[in-house]
């Protein structure tokens, strides 16, 4: 992935410097995957491993640490909401994209953050809404969307309403601004299974925005 221009040029023009740790082989061996938490117990920890990745990275070519963004999509988008949960101090800001928590999700988390998560209305791969399916004979449960923004609203102590836009593009966003701690912007576009146009520089758009 590091060496497609369309993944890594955006943040490149910008001066960010691109790290793109690699999952493990999943439960069937067939594909790389990330140990998110859906259940299953892998015999292996990616949060240590990322936060193994972002000490390395930091010493070996002097990373300013208190400006990392945490992205990913689909699994990886997913991981970035565990590793938001779970280890919030590793970066000051996540953003993924059609991937959120899986059942059992978590009912709270570490601390709050600034989350930026985007979404696709007709996404069937990772429905907004959620859904049960079979992997290697084993039983999982993606998570409600909604239902996992609920977690970071409690978390960052933002239970009003939000701010509601709309893009020329058609797609939705509501933005949390009033929280105690942190934010978190949801954006619906009207694609599917995908990273959306133009999603790198609005998300660096966003990073750049925090306080």
């Amino acid at each position: 992935m590091i060496q497609k221009p369309a993944y890594v040029d955006p943040f490149i023009r910008r001066g960010y410097a691109v790290v793109m740790p690699s999952g493990q082989p999943d439960i069937g061996g067939k594909n790389l995957d990330w140990g998110v938490a859906d259940g299953y117990d892998l015999a292996r920890d990616d949060i240590t491993f990322l936060r193994a990745v972002r000490a390395d990275a930091v010493e070996r070519f002097g990373l300013d640490p208190s400006r990392i963004l945490i992205a990913g999509f689909s699994r990886g988008g997913s991981m970035v909401w565990d590793v938001a949960c779970q280890a919030p101090e590793i970066a000051i800001a996540f953003a993924a994209a059609a991937g959120a928590f899986w059942e059992p999700m978590a009912s709270e988390c570490e601390a709050p953050v600034h989350l930026f998560h985007v979404h696709g209305f007709k996404d069937q791969m990772v429905p907004y809404e959620g859904r049960a399916l079979t992997w290697e004979g084993v039983v999982f449960t993606q998570g409600n969307v909604m239902k996992s923004v609920d977690v970071w609203r409690r978390e960052n102590n933002c239970m009003g309403s939000a701010k509601n836009s709309f893009d020329e593009d058609g797609s939705m966003q509501k933005d949390w601004t009033d929280c105690a701690a942190g934010s978190i912007r949801v954006r619906v576009t009207k694609g599917g299974h995908g990273v959306p146009e133009g999603w790198r520089d609005a998300m660096l758009d966003w990073f750049e925005s925090l306080p």
